[in-house]
């Protein structure tokens, strides 16, 4: 087949202390990922604050903006001027009392080409997100741009293969997942090294096991915790992967860093007839995957 070629950028920020400072950055490098000829811009989860959700606090609230907002008319202005399809991750307060994690598409313009609500809401230590989010209502569906059919998914969304597979399943060409997750520093180095390393793996796993190219832009630097607990390392490592789950492209752990690379999208179309998991897929007997558990 002939190439395809997409040229991808991760913006792996941390946090600058306010919104204004944040979207700031974010414009910074949306410029500096025009400069670089990419096409696609990835940005990292709640990039607008910090990582609120270590503690439950109503205050926290307070962050939220409707969809559209101002954050979303600022990003969607720099999407028009720089002609850049831009995924951004917005607290989005849909009503009195009714908020979620969403993913809003700009396709090289200043309106959303679509949204993406976080379908699964993790509840954790340091992860409190089941307080603030309610999950998506949206389903798995890509949203349709000029560069074709974006599978955005939202962090622990990513250790699902069932998201991977149905945005597969209704025509992503791309999986993109915008993130936030890191390290409790207490941990020992191996067991940092075993949750980084999984979160990797599992990625190209969706990868491999649909025929597509993946991308997760993560959050870096440390953000200590607003109640006094241990605070959470961002571990950065944002990555692209080919359709075979090939490394194409990783950013460091610690720091900013726009990571620029090209994807031969065409590639999808000749892995997938070498390896036709879709074909052999036996939907007749998988009735049980509707089920919380096997008793």
């Amino acid at each position: 087949m002939s190439s395809k070629t997409l040229k991808l950028a991760l913006l792996q920020e941390r946090d600058r202390g306010s919104a204004a400072l944040n979207l700031d950055a974010i414009e910074s490098g949306l410029r500096e990922a025009k400069a670089a000829g990419a096409q696609l811009v990835l940005l990292q989860e709640l990039h607008n604050g910090p990582y609120f959700c270590q503690h439950e606090n109503v205050g926290e609230f307070d962050r939220a903006e409707s969809i559209p907002g101002e954050s979303s008319a600022r990003i969607g202005r720099l999407a028009e001027e720089l002609q850049l399809v831009v995924i951004a991750s917005i607290f989005e307060r849909r009503a009195t009392g009714l908020y979620h994690n969403t993913a809003a598409v700009f396709d090289r313009s200043a309106e959303i080409a679509g949204v993406y609500r976080k379908m699964h809401i993790p509840d954790d230590p340091a992860y409190y997100e089941k307080f603030y989010f309610t999950p998506g209502d949206l389903g798995f569906d890509p949203v349709q741009t000029s560069l074709g059919k974006l599978g955005v998914l939202v962090c622990w969304d990513q250790w699902y293969p069932e998201a991977a597979r149905l945005m597969a399943l209704a025509g992503a060409e791309i999986l993109l997942y915008p993130t936030a997750i890191g390290w409790d520093p207490s941990d020992a180095q191996a067991e940092k090294d075993r949750q980084r390393d999984a979160w990797i793996t599992v990625q190209r796993g969706h990868a491999v096991a649909n025929g597509l190219p993946l991308a997760a832009c993560n959050r870096a630097g440390f953000e200590p915790s607003p109640d006094g607990g241990r605070g959470i390392q961002f571990w950065g490592s944002s990555f692209v992967a080919g359709p075979q789950g090939e490394m194409l492209a990783q950013a460091n752990d610690d720091g900013r860093e726009l990571l620029v690379a090209e994807i031969d999208m065409a590639r999808s179309e000749d892995v997938r007839r070498i390896w036709p998991f879709l074909r052999d897929r036996r939907i007749d007997a998988y009735g049980d995957l509707l089920k919380r558990f096997r008793d």
